[in-house]
Formats: C-alpha cells, sequence, structure tokens
C-alpha cells in the first residue's frame, strides 16, 4: 500500500469503519484474532473469536443509508471469496474441524456525527454448492 493510498478520503473511511468495528464487537465480548489480513486471495477485514466459534467479519463502511443495509452490503459474489479466504484461513491453521460463522458489520456515518453500525450475526451460510 502506498502512502498516497493511506491518505485517500475512502480509504481513511474504511479504516476507521474497521477500527469503529472492531471496538463495537469487542464490546459484545468478541476476541479480535485478527485485522486486515491479507492473503494471495485478498482480505479478511476481521477474524475472531465468539463463545468457541470463529467468526470471519465482513465491514462496510457507507458514509450514507443511501445503499440499504447490511443484509446489502455482501452479494453473493462478495460471499464466494470470503468463503475462498476463510477456507485458505483454515487449511494455512490446520483447523479443518473447527465451527465457523460469516457476519457482517455495517458502519453507516461517523460516531461523531451520529453514524450506526448494524451487526448481521450469521449473514450467511455455507453448504456443498457455495453461500446462501
Amino acid at each position: 500500500m502506498t502512502t498516497s493510498d493511506r491518505q485517500d478520503p475512502r480509504h481513511q473511511f474504511g479504516q476507521s469503519s474497521e477500527s469503529w468495528a472492531e471496538q463495537f464487537l469487542r464490546a459484545k465480548g468478541y476476541q479480535i484474532l485478527e485485522r486486515n489480513l491479507r492473503t494471495s486471495l485478498g482480505e479478511l477485514d476481521l477474524v475472531a473469536e465468539d463463545h468457541g466459534v470463529l467468526v470471519f467479519v465482513e465491514v462496510k463502511g457507507r458514509s450514507t443509508d443511501a445503499f440499504g443495509g447490511a443484509i446489502l452490503a455482501v452479494n453473493r459474489r462478495k460471499q464466494e471469496k470470503l468463503v475462498r479466504l476463510a477456507s485458505q484461513y483454515l487449511a494455512q491453521r490446520h483447523l479443518s474441524d473447527t465451527l465457523c460463522r460469516f457476519d457482517v458489520v455495517l458502519v453507516q456515518g461517523r460516531p461523531s456525527e451520529g453514524g450506526r453500525i448494524e451487526h448481521l450475526q450469521n449473514a450467511f451460510e455455507v453448504s456443498d454448492r457455495g453461500p446462501r
């Protein structure tokens, strides 16, 4: 990542959204294991543990609510990518028998401007045919 990428307002908003989501999940009792984990396939925003369940968390930051809620923030293509990333994570760590789920956290606005967080636990399920 270049210096200009880090100075991009969209990148800064994304980073602050992830920080807010991380604080929100910690307050709910989640243990954050990884943040912004980059792999050859892409990036996992947050990997956490919640009462013995490994949780892959996709964080979406929106400056307004014009694009719908968390349920609309992660389409099927993004879900399939998250499943591939999670599979890679599990394989590299030899965690094949680990109970997992996928959560989505939608951050709308900024905390200082009355922003809000929507947390969708178990946002989608995975079967042998992929996300549903």
